[in-house]
C-alpha cells in the first residue's frame, strides 16, 4: 500500500483554487503520476481534537490545462518556449465514504493516495458486506461486489438493466449474474434449490447455456478466477420451446438446437380453467377498447364450464360439443356471442350485461385474429397433451424460448409464465428458495402508459416479490418507457451504453452528469452499477461468457447436460 505521508508516493495534492466539500474535491496530479477515471483514492485530515478522518472517493473527471496561457494561440508560444507556462493535470473526486463519519472537507495541500487492498474495500464499502456477490471487475481486474442483501429481498430486491440493444449486452450481463448467483457460493446451501427463469426473446442466443464456449480464451478464464468463479457453462438447464405450427407431434420449433428441448403448450382445459383468455388481449390496442368487459365475462364462463366438463385428454365440452383445438374454441365462443338467428337474445353470462353488438363484434374479430398466432400453443389434439404443461421446477435454470413467436403470442406466453411462477411462490408461503426471473424488453410488457394483465403481474412482482422470494432481473433499451414503479422498486440499477437522447432523461438522474455523459460511449461488456451501499456508480467489466451464446460457439465436449450439438443443425428435420 502506498504511504500518504511519502511525497514521492502521493498521487497529488488537494488544490486550493477549487472548493473542497464533504462530497467532492479536486486535486492536482503529481508530475510522473498517472490518474484515470474510476481510480479509487484516499486523503486524510486531522481535526483539532486529534481525530483522524479518512475520506475515500472515486475519480470522476480529469482535466489538463496550460497554466500561464491567456489566449488559445498561446499554446504554440508556450510549447516553443517563447512564453512561460506549464501543463498541469487535475482530477475531480466524488467522495464515497468518510471514516469516521464526520462530514468535513479535505484541506488544500492534503496528500492524495491511491486506495489499495483493504483501503480499497473500505472506500467502496465492501468491508461491511457479509454476502458478496461477484458483479464483475474493475478496469484493473480487481473484484467488484454486490451486496446480496439488496437483491434477495433481505434489505431490497430486483435489478434493472438499461442500454442500447446489441451494444449494452444486457442479457449477457443478466446471465453472468445468474451464473454468479448459482456458482459463487454466496447463496450457501440454498444455491442448489434456487431457480431461474429466463425468456429467450431474440435469436437462439440463450439455447446453448449448458454448452462450453469455444471462443473463451485464457485471459477470460483468468478473469473468472479473479472473481473466484469457475469458467464453465450452466450445469442444469432446461430448454422449453413452442411446438411448430401445424405439427401433430408437437415438435419444438427451434433451429440449430434440436436435442434436449421440450415443447410446451396449454390444453384447452388449462386455458379455460386457469382463466388465460385475458393474456390474449394484452397490448396497446386492447387497452383502449370497450371489449375488455366481454373478455372478463367470457373468461368467467369458460372457467365455469371447465370445472364440470373437462375430458381426460385436456379437452372441454361446451353444450355437448367436444372442443380440442383453439380454432374450435373460438368458433364455439363466437356462436354464443353472435347467434345464427339475429332475433335470438345473447346470453349475458357470456357477453356481460348491457353490451352492444358493436363491442361484441370487435371482441370476436380480435379473438379470431389471434387464432393463427396461438393455436399451436393452446391445443388438446394429441394423445398426451396434458404431459406438455409448462414445467418450471425440474431444472435450476429454465430457458423459455419465444423468439419465433408473433408479438401477441409472446405476450401470452410471458404473461402466463409470470403468473404461474408468481402464484407458485404465493402458494408456497415461504421466500426460500429464491426464484429469479430474467425478462428483456420490459418496455413492451410493462409500458409506462395503460394497463394490461402482464403489466399488473410485473407490478405485483416488483412490489410484493421481495417478501415472496421472487426476484425480477428486468432489462430494456429505454427505462423512460417502462412503468415507473417497476424501475423504482429495483434496488440495484445497471446501465450499459445509452442513446444520447435517452441518457438525458430524468430516469437516469441517479447517474452524476459525468457518468451519464460517459454512458453514451461505453463499450460492450462495461456497465455502470448503482447499489444502495455506495453513493457513486461503479464501472464494472464482466468476463466473456463461458457458455455458448450461439450454436457456432457450442463445445460438445463441455456440456454438463449431455445433450449433443449436431454437426448438421438441420439433422432430423424433414427436407
Amino acid at each position: 500500500m502506498t504511504n500518504g505521508n511519502d511525497p514521492a508516493a502521493a498521487l497529488g495534492l488537494v488544490v486550493g483554487t477549487e472548493d473542497s466539500t464533504p462530497l467532492d474535491f479536486w486535486f492536482a496530479v503529481s508530475p510522473g503520476q498517472r490518474v484515470q477515471l474510476d481510480d479509487v483514492v484516499a486523503v486524510d485530515r486531522s481535526l483539532p481534537d486529534g481525530t483522524k478522518v479518512v475520506m475515500y472517493g472515486i475519480v470522476s473527471q480529469i482535466r489538463a490545462r496550460q497554466e500561464g496561457a491567456r489566449f488559445e494561440s498561446d499554446v504554440f508560444l508556450i510549447t516553443d518556449g517563447v512564453l512561460p507556462g506549464e501543463v498541469t493535470e487535475a482530477a475531480q473526486v466524488q467522495i464515497t465514504r468518510i471514516v469516521p463519519e464526520t462530514f468535513v472537507p479535505p484541506l488544500p495541500g492534503a496528500r492524495v493516495r491511491r486506495a489499495e487492498d483493504a483501503e480499497r474495500d473500505a472506500a467502496l464499502d465492501f468491508e461491511g458486506v457479509d454476502r458478496r456477490l461477484p458483479a464483475g471487475l474493475s478496469r484493473e481486474d480487481e473484484p467488484i461486489w454486490l451486496d446480496l442483501d439488496f437483491l434477495d429481498g433481505t434489505k431490497g430486491a430486483h435489478l434493472n438493466i438499461a442500454g442500447i440493444s446489441g451494444v449494452a449486452t444486457k442479457t449477457s450481463y443478466a446471465t453472468f449474474l445468474l451464473y454468479s448467483l448459482f456458482t459463487s457460493g454466496v447463496l450457501g446451501k440454498e444455491a442448489a434449490n434456487t431457480k431461474g427463469i429466463i425468456f429467450n426473446v431474440k435469436g437462439e442466443d440463450l439455447l446453448f447455456l449448458d454448452h462450453g464456449n469455444t471462443a473463451l480464451d485464457d485471459e477470460s478464464r483468468a478473469r473468472y478466477g479473479a472473481l473466484g468463479l469457475e469458467p464453465a457453462p450452466f450445469r442444469d438447464v432446461g430448454i422449453l420451446a413452442p411446438p411448430r405450427a401445424g405439427d401433430v407431434n408437437a415438435t419444438p420449433d427451434t433451429g440449430a438446437r434440436q436435442q434436449g428441448v421440450a415443447p410446451f403448450f396449454w390444453t384447452i382445459a388449462d386455458f379455460c380453467s386457469q382463466r388465460l383468455l385475458p393474456f390474449l388481449f394484452a397490448d396497446a390496442e386492447d387497452e383502449r377498447q370497450q371489449y375488455t368487459i366481454v373478455v372478463q365475462s367470457v373468461t368467467a364462463r369458460l372457467a365455469e364450464i371447465a370445472s364440470t366438463s373437462t375430458t381426460d385428454d385436456g379437452a372441454v365440452r361446451i353444450e355437448g360439443t367436444t372442443v380440442r383445438t383453439f380454432r374450435d374454441l373460438v368458433g364455439a365462443i363466437e356462436r354464443r356471442l353472435i347467434p345464427d338467428d339475429p332475433d335470438e337474445p345473447i346470453d349475458p353470462s357470456w357477453s356481460g350485461r348491457a353490451i352492444g353488438g358493436g363491442t361484441i363484434n370487435a371482441f370476436v374479430r380480435r379473438l379470431a385474429s389471434a387464432t393463427r398466432y396461438v393455436e399451436h400453443l393452446i391445443r388438446s389434439d394429441i394423445s398426451d397433451s396434458p404431459s406438455h404443461a409448462l414445467d418450471l421446477d425440474s431444472h435450476q435454470l429454465t430457458v423459455v424460448d419465444i423468439h419465433r413467436l408473433h408479438d401477441r403470442a409472446k405476450r401470452f406466453v410471458v404473461g402466463v409464465v409470470l403468473r404461474q411462477a408468481f402464484e407458485a411462490k404465493e402458494r408456497s408461503g415461504v421466500a426460500k428458495p429464491l426464484q429469479f426471473i430474467v425478462l428483456d424488453e420490459l418496455n413492451k410488457y410493462a409500458p409506462r402508459d395503460g394497463s394490461s394483465p402482464i403489466k399488473e403481474i410485473l407490478l405485483d412482482v416488483a412490489e410484493r416479490g421481495r417478501s415472496l422470494g421472487i426476484i425480477l432481473i428486468g432489462a430494456q433499451q429505454t427505462a423512460s418507457e417502462v412503468e415507473r414503479r417497476i424501475v423504482a422498486n429495483s434496488a440495484i440499477r445497471v446501465v450499459g451504453r445509452l442513446d444520447s437522447a435517452e441518457a438525458r432523461r430524468d430516469e437516469y438522474g441517479f447517474l452524476p452528469p459525468v457518468q451519464r455523459q460517459r454512458s453514451t460511449i461505453l463499450k460492450p461488456g462495461s456497465m455502470y452499477v448503482v447499489q444502495p451501499r455506495l453513493p457513486v456508480p461503479l464501472l464494472v467489466e464482466f468476463p466473456f461468457p463461458a457458455w455458448a451464446t450461439r450454436s457456432s460457439e457450442a463445445d460438445p465436449a463441455h456440456n454438463p447436460s449431455g445433450t449433443p450439438v449436431p454437426d448438421d443443425p438441420f439433422a432430423g428435420l424433414e427436407r
